[in-house]
C-alpha cells in the first residue's frame, strides 16, 4: 500500500515539473493598413517539451525577424511583416508545437477590429476571418485549459468535497469559491490588486496543506463551508490572474475576454466535480471511505508541502 501511495505521489510530482499553464501567444498589430504592414510578437514558453515551435505565415508576406530573447517565462521574438494584401482570409500555421502547449493568436487591425483564435497540435493552423469577431470565445478554451492543467487547483477542489456534506452545501461551497476567485481575477487584471505571483503560488500551496489537515481531523462543514471556500478562492483567483497576465489580453474586449476566461475555469471545475463525487460515493458504497479520506489527506498534504518548499526555494534563489 505504501509503495502504491509513493508511486502516486511521484506521478503528481513529475507532472507538476513537466508542465504548467504557459500558452504561447502570437500578437500581430496592423501598423499600416494601406501598405499592409504588420508588427508581430511571438511569445513561446521557455519550459517547453521538444524544439521551439515555428510559425509559417502566408506567402503574400515578407518577414523580417529579430533574434529571440528571454523575458520572464517566455522566449520573445519580434517580427515585421510586409504583405501584398490584408491578413484577413489568410492562414497562419505553426510547426513543432508541443502536445502540452496551446498557441493563442491575437490580430489587432487598424480599424479597431480584433481576431483571436487558438492553434494546437490537433489544429496547427488558423484562418483569419474577413468578418469582425463578435465574442472573444478563445478565452473560454484557455480558461478550461488552465483549470485542467493546474494540478494544485484540481487537488483543492478534490479536497473540498471531503469536507462538505449535502448537495446544497456542495453547491454553496463551489459557488463561493467561484465568486471569490472571480473577484480577485478581475481586480488583478485591471491592476487594482498587485501581489508577487511567486508569493501567491506559495499561499495556494498552503491552502492545500490546510485542507489535508482538515481532512485528517475528519471535520465536516455542515453549516458554513462556503466561508472557507470564499477565503481560499480569493487566493486562487490571484493565481488564475497571474497565468492570464503572463500572456495578456491584447484586445479592446477586455471585459468579455475576462468573462469568457472565467466561464472556462468554471466549466473545468464543473466537469471535475461529478468525477470526484463519484469516487467519493463509490468509497462510501464499498465502506472504504475512511481509508480513502486518509489517502486523500496524505496525498494533499504531501503535494502541498512539496509545492510550498519548491516554490519558496524559487523565491529565495
Amino acid at each position: 500500500m505504501a509503495k502504491i501511495f509513493i508511486s502516486i505521489l511521484l506521478i503528481f510530482a513529475i507532472q507538476n515539473n513537466a508542465h504548467e499553464f504557459n500558452p504561447a501567444h502570437l500578437v500581430i498589430e496592423e501598423s499600416d493598413s494601406v501598405n499592409y504592414n504588420y508588427e508581430a510578437t511571438w511569445l513561446y514558453p521557455l519550459k517547453n517539451i521538444g524544439k521551439r515551435a515555428e510559425l509559417i505565415f502566408p506567402d503574400i508576406c515578407k518577414i523580417e525577424a529579430l533574434a529571440p530573447y528571454p523575458q520572464g517565462k517566455y522566449l520573445v521574438e519580434k517580427l515585421s511583416l510586409n504583405c501584398t494584401s490584408t491578413l484577413k482570409d489568410q492562414t497562419i500555421k505553426v510547426e513543432h508545437l508541443s502536445v502540452l502547449t496551446d498557441a493563442l493568436v491575437t490580430v489587432n487591425f487598424s480599424d479597431n477590429s480584433t481576431f483571436e483564435g487558438i492553434m494546437n497540435l490537433r489544429n496547427p493552423s488558423i484562418t483569419i476571418p474577413i468578418k469582425k469577431q463578435a465574442f472573444p470565445t478563445t478565452y473560454f478554451k484557455l480558461g478550461i485549459d488552465h483549470l485542467l492543467s493546474g494540478i494544485d487547483h484540481i487537488l483543492f477542489i478534490f479536497g473540498l468535497l471531503f469536507l462538505v456534506t449535502g448537495v446544497i452545501n456542495i453547491i454553496k461551497t463551489i459557488t463561493a469559491f467561484t465568486i471569490a476567485h472571480s473577484i480577485t481575477l478581475g481586480l488583478s487584471v485591471f491592476n487594482l490588486i498587485t501581489l508577487p505571483q511567486a508569493t501567491i503560488e506559495v499561499l495556494i500551496a498552503l491552502t492545500i496543506v490546510y485542507l489535508a489537515v482538515e481532512i485528517s481531523s475528519k471535520n465536516k462543514y455542515s453549516a458554513t463551508p462556503w466561508f472557507m471556500a470564499f477565503g481560499f478562492g480569493l487566493l486562487h483567483g490571484l493565481g488564475f490572474a497571474g497565468a492570464l497576465g503572463e500572456i495578456g489580453i491584447s484586445n479592446d474586449q477586455i471585459l468579455l475576454s475576462l468573462l469568457f476566461f472565467n466561464i472556462g475555469i468554471e466549466a473545468g471545475q464543473l466537469a471535475l466535480i461529478p468525477i470526484f463525487g463519484f469516487l467519493i460515493w463509490t468509497a462510501n458504497k464499498y465502506k472504504i471511505y475512511t481509508n480513502a479520506s486518509i489517502g486523500a489527506s496524505y496525498l494533499l498534504g504531501s503535494m502541498g508541502f512539496y509545492w510550498v518548499i519548491s516554490r519558496f526555494i524559487g523565491i529565495v534563489t
